[in-house]
């Protein structure tokens, strides 16, 4: 009875790997070596436990695209002597995953869930940042912020914001120069929109300080003086001389690696008279129609 027991089990062993989908055969090469993007779109959570104490109180997060000269507002804020403004840390794409029915369960009885435990790396994350460059004030510039700045603003509720703006013609143009690119205009502007849209609301909700990249590197003393006292530290002279400062190395997804940024020195902003029907909206409600 054994035998003829293994042997149904065998046969329907067989046939369902018959008729299993095949598998898809693992990536190789540079496709294997190339991680997968995050989705450009605005995150929504559920928050269903209080906020856990933070390490940080009061970070300091940059909204903006792609492209709009956050990396160079972070040199001139990562110059100053308490401001800790490192590479990109994309931290809506750090998460932290509970094992149903065991860690879930465990967690949930000390007041915590998925959800608020990335709030609690997150924050610890900045945390040790702050320990590892002796500052007071850490500012992260991600473009992904733009899709999770309610988050940010839910989990701390005592950050400051600061909005950078760009002329939507020049994000695109960036866009476009970048090394290797190979996009059609069309594209580069669905890109470029994706960011607009929730910088925008953005823009309109949170408050915090509003800065354009135009008038940044036209006026770098003026914007950065504003910046400081809206951070609460005095402003310092050697903000403006960035090339002189260590700001580790330009790696690749974790801000600007151009010649100009690498240039150490502030270069003028492109200008623009026209701007297409695509991001005519954006121009107009930023003040550059």
């Amino acid at each position: 009875m054994g035998v003829v027991n293994t042997g149904f089990k065998r046969r329907a062993r067989l046939l369902g790997e018959a008729l299993r989908p095949p598998k898809l055969a693992a990536p190789t090469g540079e496709a294997a070596a190339k991680p997968a993007r995050p989705p450009k779109r605005t995150q929504e959570v559920d928050y269903s436990v209080p906020i856990r104490p933070r390490e940080v109180e009061s970070p300091v997060f940059v909204i903006a695209s792609v492209r709009s000269g956050s990396t160079l507002l972070r040199m001139l804020l990562n110059s100053h002597s308490r401001i800790r403004a490192p590479h990109e840390l994309h931290l809506r794409t750090v998460g932290v995953q509970l094992t149903p029915g065991f860690s879930e369960e465990s967690m949930r009885e000390l007041g915590l869930d998925q959800v608020e435990l990335e709030h609690v790396l997150w924050d610890r994350v900045l945390k040790l940042e702050l320990l590892r460059s002796g500052k007071q004030i850490i500012v992260d510039k991600t473009p992904g912020n733009v899709f999770t700045w309610e988050r940010l603003k839910y989990a701390w509720p005592n950050a400051k914001f600061l909005i950078l703006l760009r002329h939507p013609e020049g994000v695109v143009s960036s866009l476009a120069n970048r090394k290797n690119n190979a996009a059609t205009r069309e594209t580069l502007e669905a890109n470029a929109l994706k960011y607009f849209k929730p910088l925008d609301k953005a823009r309109r909700t949170l408050g915090g300080l509003t800065l354009r990249y135009e008038e940044l590197t036209a006026e770098p003393e003026r914007v950065t003086r504003e910046v400081c006292a809206y951070l609460g530290v005095d402003w310092e002279p050697g903000m403006l001389e960035y090339g002189e400062h260590d700001h580790g190395e330009f790696l690749p997804n974790l801000g600007d690696r151009s010649d100009n940024i690498k240039s150490g020195r502030i270069q003028a902003a492109r200008t623009f008279d026209e701007t297409s029907p695509t991001l005519a909206k954006y121009a107009k409600a930023w003040g550059y129609a």
